[in-house]
């Protein structure tokens, strides 16, 4: 690896471009895994920096969260036995306590660990 420097004033600077330009779309949980890995853990947080693979991660991270709450507020739904006419009668509350719940075990199983 050849790098090539750009002189300004008295000071050599490295040209230094990154290698994936690819625009990231990070979500809710995308950031929620960022905070927490430049908070709790920072080594893995510094590395997935400048190996250029922190906003693939972020992204994927983003995605399976989705992806998983899903399919646990669908699980969780027909365990319940969560009919039309009980979600008619008072839907706020069951489908937000049903959201939050699930929500609870995404982020323990992929973003806080």
């Amino acid at each position: 690896m050849e790098l090539t420097y750009t002189k300004c004033g008295d000071y050599l600077i490295p040209d230094l471009v990154l290698s994936d330009t690819k625009e990231y779309h990070i979500g809710k949980y995308g950031r929620l895994r960022r905070a927490y890995l430049k908070e709790h853990r920072p080594i893995l947080y510094t590395d997935l920096i400048v190996t250029e693979k922190l906003f693939p991660h972020l992204e994927e991270i983003d995605t399976a969260c989705r992806e998983r709450l899903e399919i646990i507020e669908k699980a969780m739904i027909q365990q319940e036995g969560v009919t039309e006419a009980l979600k008619a009668a008072d839907q706020m509350a069951y489908m937000s306590s049903i959201h939050n719940r699930a929500e609870e075990i995404v982020l323990a199983e992929l973003v806080y660990c």
